[in-house]
């Protein structure tokens, strides 16, 4: 099977109402994504990886949150100021960038 792209990293930003649970939107969701396809097409990227935005990724409380695949690498607490770090890290030298990483519990 091929495959378009090598990379896609995906961004949440889902909105809920005022009042609702916390949000990954609400904390600049669209300006992570529009970041993440500059940062993707300023590195000569856009053949082999794909950002976009996405809806909730039930990792509201750790939010803002990006998650990369093929890896299922999520990221929490995202702010502009790591879109780079991500790009030149884990999607250019497939280096985590553990501070941001998101660890989950093993369901075995």
């Amino acid at each position: 099977m091929r495959q378009k792209y090598k990379k896609h990293i995906f961004v949440c930003t889902n909105q809920r109402p005022e009042g609702a649970r916390v949000c990954c939107g609400e904390q600049h969701g669209l300006a992570l994504t529009a970041a993440f396809k500059k940062a993707v097409k300023d590195n000569g990227l856009l053949a082999t990886v794909r950002a976009q935005r996405a809806g909730c990724l039930e990792t509201c409380e750790l939010g803002p949150s990006v998650v990369v695949y093929p890896e299922g690498i999520f990221y929490g607490k995202v702010q502009l100021s790591d879109v780079d770090e991500i790009v030149k890290e884990h999607i250019m030298n497939d280096r985590i960038v553990e501070r941001l990483a998101l660890d989950f519990p093993s369901e075995e």
